[in-house]
This record gives structure tokens, C-alpha cells and sequence, in this order.
């Protein structure tokens, strides 16, 4: 007769890859439920994207036959619970578990684009995710997801009047491109910038969401650090192309985030434009940026190298038409956006457990 004792004494040995402990001690094992030789039990991960789901999974079940009965059929459910390092007390954006930052040293890398693909690849992994559009000289947002018409509704809660975020394929989108007319130049100064930003985060109901994405203006200026310093993030994510000029942009980029006043957490680097593939030549890959180069910068500065993003006339279409590539099926594209998204959500569930375990050893 087995007991749920020996189930938990099995699973005990279980390790979860990236945090370095095991399953029962992590809490990740729930609803745990014996019938004679049937065993099931439910493993909740610490996010939906988790790239290791299939390797716990197959060690879950080892570890019960192995340990307890080879002839035990197991049943392992597999769900998700995303992290956040975030305390109870949380004033601002109090249901949001996790705020993370996409940057660049530099425009013209692609950082939008990246932004609004991570956006919805992590919601095509089950994640409830929203987009925050504070690309104040130049937002692109609204045409990316095909809401340039669109106007957030405004209602009251708690008696205060708050903006309802647009939605898109299932991402809560609030842009300054929806207050500006699309062909009027907005020019204003340092603090009236950063005060209607600071809106879209204070004046919006945004309600439960797993990450917030905000898509920063490109280089680093008054606007980054009054974000930084007024947002609680989890993290940082920089944009840069492989070549040596952008490159040294991005490196003064993780260097302002890594400053000692500012501290967050580079949760590490995206190559975008890391080749060109003609689409009649698929296995063809053109190096027109240079090879690698953000890649070495990632082992250079020590931070993760979180994907590889190729020039395909795809993306850029798939931009122009209001639908991000990250929604395709199963193209080299939308697989290497859905690879982005799965190593973003691994590096805040490492982080969110490094601040826990630091919490405990105080």
C-alpha cells in the first residue's frame, strides 16, 4: 500500500534545474492523492513557460517507481503559478507580480518589436501579460497591434477615475500613441514626459497580470531613470543588433541599470537581427550585422544571452500589418520568439528566488 508520506519522500528527490532545490521543500507539489497502485499529484511551476516542464515531469514519475513501486501508475498534472518578488504591500500596480523592462542603448534596433513578441509569446505559454508603450518620441505599439484607432475607456474604482487598457490578442495595452495624433511630433520636456508616463502606471487599472512589459524609450535619459527609480521592476531586458556600434550602446545601457542608486536586475541580452534569411533560401543564414556580437557581450558582462532574433522580412510585415510575428504558427520566427519568452520567464523565476532566499537568510 503506498502513502502519501512515500510519495513525498520520492518526490523529495526531485530537483528543480534552475533553483537548485527540490520540489517538496520549493512547495511545488500539491494535491497529492494514493488509490491502491494510482498515484497523482499536481507540480506547480514557477512559471507557464518553464522549458524544463517535460524533464520534472519524467522525473517525478521515475522517482515514484523507482523509489516506491515500478508498477505504480502515475498521473502528474502540470500547472504554473508565476512568481513575483514583489511584498504584500504593494501601492503601486498592486496586482502585477512582474514589471520587466525592454531597453536599448540605441533606436533602430528593434526593441518594439522584441517588446510586443515577447508580449504575446509569453501569453501563448498561458501567462497574463500587459504592454506598456513608453516609447514617448516614437511610440509604435498601436500599429504593431493593430489599435491605432482605439482609445482606452476611463471608469471609476475606489472612487477614483482610472484608464481601462486597450486590448489585443490578449495583451492589455496602454501606449502614449493613444493620446497623440499619429502624425503630429510629440515635443515635450523632461518632466512633462516622465509625468504622463508615470500616468499610464498610477491612473490605469491594469488588474491581475503575471508580467507587465514596458518598452522604454531607446538610449538612456531623464525618462529611464524616472521610471527606474518610481517602478518597482524585476528586471531589465536589453535590445541590441550584433553590430559593434550598437553594441557599445547597449553595454551604457545595462551599465545605467546595474548603477548602485538604480540596481535592477539585467535579466540579460536580446540579439535581434542576428542574421538575414532569405525566404527562398530557409537554411541560408547571411551575417550582415556581424557574428555573435551580443552574444560575447552577454559572456563579457556576465548577464544571459536570452535569444537570437533573425532578419526575416516577416517580422517587419507582420509589424506594418498589426499582427507580431510572435502569433504565427510554428514558424522559425514565432518559435524563436516563444524560445525569448520561455528564457525571460526562466531568468525572473531564478531571480524571484534569489530575493526570497536572501529574504530568508536575513
Amino acid at each position: 500500500m503506498i502513502t502519501k508520506e512515500q510519495v513525498l519522500d520520492a518526490l523529495s528527490n526531485v530537483m528543480e534545474p534552475d533553483l537548485k532545490k527540490d520540489l517538496v521543500t520549493l512547495n511545488m507539489i500539491q494535491d497529492v492523492a494514493v488509490d491502491g497502485i494510482k498515484v497523482s499529484f499536481t507540480v506547480v511551476l514557477t512559471t507557464p513557460a518553464c522549458p524544463l516542464k517535460e524533464l520534472i515531469h519524467n522525473a517525478c514519475v521515475n522517482a515514484i517507481k523507482h523509489l516506491i513501486d515500478m508498477d505504480a501508475e502515475v498521473t502528474v498534472n502540470m500547472t504554473a503559478n508565476v512568481t513575483t518578488k514583489r511584498g504584500v504591500e504593494r501601492p503601486l500596480l498592486p496586482k502585477v507580480k512582474n514589471i520587466i523592462a525592454v531597453a536599448s542603448g540605441k533606436g533602430g534596433v528593434g526593441k518594439s518589436t522584441v517588446a510586443a513578441n515577447l508580449a504575446v509569446s509569453l501569453a501563448d505559454l498561458g501567462a497574463r501579460v500587459g504592454l506598456v508603450d513608453a516609447d514617448i518620441y516614437g511610440p509604435s505599439i498601436p500599429i504593431m497591434f493593430d489599435v491605432v484607432d482605439e482609445k482606452p475607456m476611463v471608469r471609476m474604482v475606489d472612487g477614483q477615475q482610472m484608464m481601462i487598457p486597450v486590448e489585443s490578442y490578449g495583451i492589455k495595452l496602454l501606449s502614449i500613441g493613444f493620446f497623440a495624433d499619429t502624425s503630429q511630433a510629440i515635443v515635450w520636456r523632461g518632466p512633462m514626459a516622465s509625468k504622463a508616463l508615470t500616468q499610464l502606471f498610477r491612473d490605469a487599472d491594469w488588474g491581475e497580470l503575471d508580467y507587465l512589459i514596458i518598452d522604454l524609450p531607446p538610449g538612456t535619459g531623464d525618462i529611464h531613470l524616472t521610471l527606474v527609480s518610481g517602478i518597482p521592476l524585476t528586471g531589465a531586458v536589453i535590445v541590441s543588433t550584433p553590430q559593434r556600434v550598437a553594441l557599445a550602446d547597449a553595454e551604457k545601457g545595462i551599465s545605467m541599470f546595474q548603477l548602485p542608486n538604480i540596481n535592477v536586475p539585467v535579466l540579460g541580452v536580446v540579439e535581434n537581427m542576428s542574421y538575414f534569411t532569405p525566404e527562398e533560401l530557409p537554411d541560408n543564414k547571411y551575417y550582415i550585422f556581424g557574428k555573435d556580437g551580443a552574444k560575447d557581450l552577454a559572456e563579457k558582462l556576465g548577464v544571459p544571452l536570452l535569444g537570437q532574433i533573425p532578419l526575416v522580412q516577416s517580422i517587419r510585415e507582420a509589424g506594418d500589418s498589426g499582427r507580431p510575428a510572435g502569433l504565427q504558427e510554428n514558424t522559425p520566427v514565432a518559435n524563436a520568439f516563444l524560445e525569448l519568452a520561455k528564457n525571460v520567464a526562466q531568468q525572473v523565476a531564478i531571480r524571484n528566488a534569489e530575493v526570497a532566499r536572501e529574504a530568508v537568510s536575513h
